[in-house]
């Protein structure tokens, strides 16, 4: 304990937020095993800079979120700039999250001392207007402070490179050990000479994304819920310009609240995530939901079905954007990712256009090819529009589907119908994910350790061929005639993933869904 107590009195000696330094003092004081257990954890190491820059817990300490850690990130990516010489202009956004507000306005002090043309926006906004505003400013970078989807313990810090992607490697190691680098919290400059950007950028984002659908119908209701994150005026804007009636936004869940106190997780793939939203559309009658995570950058869609509503799979919706994309004549790569349905590659192959496969990931995706026209992830995640958001956009998503859902209306039809008419055209793909998540990470090491020890010989009754992606990508995967099982664990929460996925060649739901069950027993026993 006396190095670790050295190791605190040192840390809460350069603390910049007085309150922090107070919180750790006080676990000090506590002398307890619990209080020595948790510092023991706050000081295990620093918090992992990786290619989603930072995301963890709100707490002091340098295994945490805070003021402190913040900086020291912030002059390390400054450094790691001025190194390279990459431009002027860095440009910061933050959602309404505990701290974000904080983080970002220290962040651009930082840039601003550093020489930077530190930019912040005007106020707290959804991650796709950021990564938009990177391009269309031509900055050197951008950064994002949100954790996303994560609970509401959670902050994080998204960095963008001049391209108006996410960094990849070696660019998270290079500016970790920029990091590393960086002396003193208290002794890093701070400059108040940064702009704080106007509204004329929110409208340059909402202006390019009503643009990006064509005159046609527009009669469809739509129920419309932020999930207590940024989206609701974002997308009310851009709904309004592109001509569609307003949105019936889910009340309880349409102004920012840190706290999410309507769902579990803040994140529509969860259970329960979108009673709300379900709730109100049955009750005014609504052709289909749309749900964004608390900073829009993904797109959740649920739809009735034979009298039921149901929440479509981010495959569904991936797939139904790339045939939309398509039918419009829209020619270049279209990618996903390894985890991600098949089902994408027999669209490219048909319509013989590119097809790119990555990496889970979109700072992956959004590098797929020169010539990317739409990527997207089976986590809800999707780019229609890479020239203008080279990153998953859950507010255009959102405009496409609802263009799509108004034109299939107008023709009495509907978006399941389509996905059946694609199963009848293409075989029926599919999909299911097991997701296990921990409270003690080293399960999900040792489970991986296991299943690649031994794997299993078959599912359903076929020979396995299994590939694994290390040293890579801690990705296992297992294939047989018809089906396909990954393996990895989460990048962004402690959890372990299965992407399940069988095919069924004659487009029948009921077979498809007959396998899909068995598989996912058969894999459930394996995890």
């Amino acid at each position: 304990m006396d190095d670790l107590t050295r190791h605190v009195r040192a840390w809460i000696a350069d603390d910049v937020d007085q309150a922090a330094a107070a919180e750790l003092q006080a676990l000090l004081d506590a002398g307890s095993a619990a209080a020595d257990t948790e510092l023991a954890d706050r000081f295990s190491g620093p918090l992992a800079f990786g290619t989603a820059g930072l995301r963890g817990p709100l707490r002091a300490g340098p295994n945490g979120m805070n003021r402190t850690v913040v900086r020291r990130t912030a002059a390390g990516l400054a450094a790691w700039l001025n190194a390279r010489n990459l431009g002027a202009v860095v440009v910061i956004g933050y959602d309404g999250r505990h701290g974000s507000y904080d983080f970002a306005h220290d962040s651009a002090a930082i840039f601003a001392a550093a020489g930077f043309d530190g930019r912040v926006l005007p106020r707290l906004l959804p991650t796709p207007v950021l990564a938009f505003a990177v391009q269309h400013l031509g900055a050197a970078a951008g950064v994002m402070v949100t954790a996303s989807h994560n609970p509401p313990q959670d902050n994080g810090y998204k960095v963008y490179a001049g391209d108006g992607a996410q960094i990849v490697p070696p660019m998270d190691t290079e500016i970790e050990a920029a990091i590393r680098a960086v002396g003193a919290a208290r002794e890093i400059p701070l400059s108040q000479q940064y702009t704080t950007l106007g509204e004329e950028i929110v409208q340059a984002y909402v202006v390019a994304i009503a643009g990006l659908i064509d005159d046609g119908p527009r009669d469809v209701r739509i129920v419309h819920t932020a999930m207590h994150g940024v989206g609701t005026e974002v997308v009310t804007r851009v709904f309004q310009a592109a001509g569609f009636a307003p949105l019936l936004e889910v009340p309880q869940q349409a102004a920012p609240d840190p706290d999410f106190p309507t769902v579990s997780f803040p994140n529509p793939e969860e259970p329960g995530a979108l009673d709300l939203a379900l709730a109100l559309a049955r009750d005014n009658h609504a052709d289909i939901v749309i749900a964004n995570d608390p900073d829009a950058d993904r797109c959740a869609v649920a739809v009735p079905d034979a009298g039921v509503w149901r929440a479509l799979r981010g495959d569904d919706v991936g797939v139904l954007l790339a045939d939309a994309l398509l039918r419009k004549g829209v020619r270049g790569t279209y990618a996903t990712t390894i985890v991600s349905s098949t089902m994408l590659r027999a669209l490219a192959a048909e319509h013989r256009v590119g097809y790119a496969e990555t990496l889970t990931g979109f700072k992956w995706i959004s590098r797929a090819a020169r010539d990317l026209v739409f990527g997207y992830e089976e986590a809800l995640g999707y780019a229609v529009a890479p020239e203008l958001v080279r990153d998953k956009d859950g507010i255009s998503a959102a405009l496409l589907v609802a263009e799509l859902a108004a034109a299939l209306k107008a023709a009495n039809s509907t978006l399941p119908r389509r996905l059946d008419e694609l199963a009848e055209q293409y075989g029926r793909y599919a999909t299911d994910q097991v997701s296990i998540r921990v409270d003690d990470p080293s399960i999900i090491a040792d489970t991986m350790g296991r299943l690649r020890a031994t794997p299993p010989s078959t599912l359903l009754d076929e020979p396995v061929t299994v590939t694994d992606r290390l040293p890579d990508a801690d990705v296992l995967t297992l294939t047989w005639p018809g089906g396909r099982v990954v393996v990895r664990p989460s990048g962004t929460e402690p959890k372990l993933k299965a992407y399940l996925e069988v095919v069924v060649a004659d487009g029948s739901r009921d077979e498809a869904a007959r396998r899909l069950a068995r598989l996912r027993t058969e894999v459930e026993g394996l995890l």
